[in-house]
């Protein structure tokens, strides 16, 4: 039977766990995630956990920070003043926003502190720092 290589597009289910045992993401009940290997479409500890895999075989792996959403960078984390904010949006904590930089691109960001004169934007991912823990069965090789 053959082994996930890269190059090879692949159809996974999946469910990811922090290690608190809380479910953060999972393909249960969906069509399974496709993705062709060494594309960096997905982190690079899922591409590594399926690479080798063959097909019907399932794999429990532990992924740390590095090999997932990096870590926590403060340098991502901003405060901008209230009167900087658009007038027609109301901030709330949680809220996810996608700001534009100068060259363009769009970077989401979560309020994470509001107040009378700053609201806080994070542009970290909500997975930054944390290990994930994901069991992983490899359904197809396309």
């Amino acid at each position: 039977m053959s082994k996930a290589k890269t190059g090879d597009t692949v159809r996974v289910h999946y469910t990811g766990k922090l290690d608190d045992g809380s479910v953060f993401d999972s393909s249960a009940g969906r069509d399974p995630l496709e993705f062709t290997l060494g594309s960096q479409q997905v982190i690079p500890g899922f591409e590594g956990a399926v690479d080798g895999l063959t097909i019907g075989e399932s794999v429990t792996t532990r992924i740390e920070p590095d090999n997932a959403y990096g870590h926590r960078r403060d340098e991502l984390v901003l405060e901008v003043a209230r009167g900087e904010f658009p007038p027609d949006v109301t901030p709330e904590i949680g809220m996810r926003l996608a700001i534009e930089q100068p060259d363009g691109q769009q970077v989401p960001v979560t309020i994470t502190d509001v107040d009378d004169s700053t609201i806080t934007l994070d542009a970290n991912h909500s997975l930054a720092g944390q290990a994930l823990n994901f069991d992983i069965e490899l359904v197809e090789i396309v």
